[in-house]
């Protein structure tokens, strides 16, 4: 049988129930919020209930087959991801960018380009590299290594990244953001060609689960296996 995780509260727990609800599939809690195991009614699934977060390592290692979580999560926390798991299907909810946005008031960085000289200019000037505020260290890492992008260090921030600018703890940052909205109340701007990555809800397979009943899970939602 195979086990399915999703994600435990919010919005994209009740995107994601929707969305298996279309396709015949009937997921809920067994009990209270604080509960973390589910029902299944429509198919021989066992739901366990997690963090988005955590569900990329769960899948990984095996102890789910199947997951639903963004897919900026699983190519931040799984270094060669597409040796753990695989891309059954984009849900076509939970979307979000994620971007590098630099202070509204810099008027001479309008590209990655213009970005790279000034990270250069503020080494010299400051004799330290700029900082660039975020959580996913591994996809921006390899955006700006492929944007040839090289004096800045990354500042790790697990909330609020918007503000580390006001707050004087970082000169940029790299965040999700959906609307854009927060960034410009923050009076940052995104650079239009620093689109890190295109995020959505998407269910995963892990590759260690049993190909066969993933293939047929996947034509039972009328999916490719």
């Amino acid at each position: 049988m195979l086990k399915l995780g999703v994600p435990s509260k919010g919005r994209l727990m009740e995107d994601t129930f929707g969305w298996f609800a279309d396709r015949g599939i009937t997921l809920s809690r067994s009990g209270s919020d604080r509960e973390y195991a589910g029902r299944v009614e429509g198919a021989d699934l066992v739901l366990v209930l997690l963090s988005a977060g955590e569900i990329p390592r769960e899948l990984a290692a095996g102890r789910i087959d199947l997951g639903v979580t963004g897919s900026d999560l699983v190519r931040e926390k799984l270094a060669g991801w597409r040796s753990d798991v695989r891309e059954i299907a984009p849900m076509g909810f939970g979307h979000a960018d994620l971007v590098l946005a630099v202070p509204a008031c810099w008027r001479d960085c309008e590209t990655l380009d213009d970005f790279a000289a000034i990270t250069r200019q503020f080494r010299s000037d400051h004799g330290f590299r700029l900082r660039i505020a975020t959580k996913y260290h591994r996809l921006v890492r390899a955006f700006l290594s492929e944007a040839e992008v090289a004096d800045y260090q990354l500042v790790d921030s697990q909330g609020a990244t918007e503000g580390t600018v006001a707050n004087l703890t970082a000169e940029a940052i790299a965040d999700i953001t959906s609307s854009g909205a927060t960034l410009r109340a923050n009076h940052l701007k995104v650079l239009p060609d620093a689109l890190i990555h295109s995020s959505q809800a998407t269910l995963f397979a892990s590759l260690r689960a049993d190909d066969a009943e993933v293939a047929s899970f996947a034509r039972r939602l009328n999916l490719p296996g």
